[in-house]
Formats: C-alpha cells, structure tokens, sequence
C-alpha cells in the first residue's frame, strides 16, 4: 500500500480549532474541524483509496496557515491564491474548482452551480460533491446555499457556515432559515 504523509496544524479560529493538512509541496489537501476530525478521516479513505494517509506535526507555520490567519482576520482574498490537490472523482474536482470560482462575499446555489459547469440536470450530484469537499472554506462550500436562499448543509454545522458568510460581508436576512427549519441568525 503506498503512503502518503500530510503535516498537520491545529490553528485556533473564532469558530473552534481548525485542523490544517499538507503535503510534502506545500499543496492543501484538507481542512476541516477537530469536531469533525473523524469526517476529515472518512474523507481521505473515500478519495485516496488503496492509499494510507499518515498525518504528522507541522514544521512550523506552513503558507496554507498563515493565510488562512490573514482570512480570519479579515483579509478574506488571502486564500484565493493557495494550492489545492485533491482525490476524489473527475466531476467531484470539477465541482470543486468552480466552488473557488464564487467569490468571498457572494453566494451560489446548487442549481447555479450545476448550470456553470455544465451540467444544470446534476443539482443534486452537485450537492454530494459539495459535501465530500475536503478543503472546506479554501474551497468555499459554505458559500453554496438554497435556492430559496436558506442555509443548506455544511459540514462543519451550520453555525459556522452562519459565521463564515457574515465574516465574509454576505447581508443574511434576519430570521433567515435553514433548510431544515430551524433559525440560525
């Protein structure tokens, strides 16, 4: 079985301690939360299969970290530039690159995000690939909501997709509703 070895860093944000992980290049493949550092695990196995994953501790800041502080701090364009690699399957990367085509402060639905790849009947294959993003905020999934402009999954909760959108300047309407009814402004 090949290994592959990702550093990982465990940075502090204004929504909980993010998880951070790269390769020997310095490419990000994953970020996720450490709530939800068992979905980060389930995602390497689903997208680099026959591939053993080995995470060990940074050597220091790497250049993902550090731009993802900047982000939280305000200078939301300082992710646009990272490298990415990822598994997963050739729509999944497609769908993937056109989420980093939204930019900080605008929003998409899985429907307009169907039709700018080219594939306008895929609504819902769209929305399974938005889910198994591993790179979650670089590959702004967060910013993918409903039609009818409710708050739609996220795999870091829903108070974070909150968080990151209102961070990132987008005017959410008061009372404004998840897709499974509850409010969360």
């Amino acid at each position: 079985m090949t290994t592959h070895v990702f550093s990982l860093e465990r940075v502090p944000t204004p929504v909980g301690l993010m998880l951070i992980c790269t390769d020997e290049q310095g490419f990000l493949r994953a970020v996720d939360w450490e709530d939800h550092e068992a979905r980060m695990h389930r995602l390497f196995r689903q997208q680099y299969k026959g591939v053993d994953i080995c995470l060990s501790p940074g050597r220091g800041p790497s250049k993902a970290r550090l731009a993802l502080e900047a982000y939280f701090e305000g200078g939301l364009r300082a992710i646009e530039t990272l490298n990415v690699a990822t598994g997963g399957t050739e729509f999944q990367r497609q769908v993937w690159r056109a989420l980093r085509d939204i930019p900080a402060g605008e929003t998409s639905s899985y429907a307009a995000l169907a039709a700018r790849i080219g594939r306008p009947n895929a609504v819902r294959a769209v929305g399974s690939a938005n889910g198994a993003n591993p790179i979650g905020v670089v590959v702004p999934c967060h910013r993918v909501i409903g039609t009818d402009s409710s708050l739609t999954g996220y795999g870091g909760g829903l108070p974070r997709k909150h968080w990151l959108l209102t961070h990132e300047g987008v005017a959410l309407r008061p009372g404004m509703r998840s897709a499974r009814g509850g409010s969360h402004v």
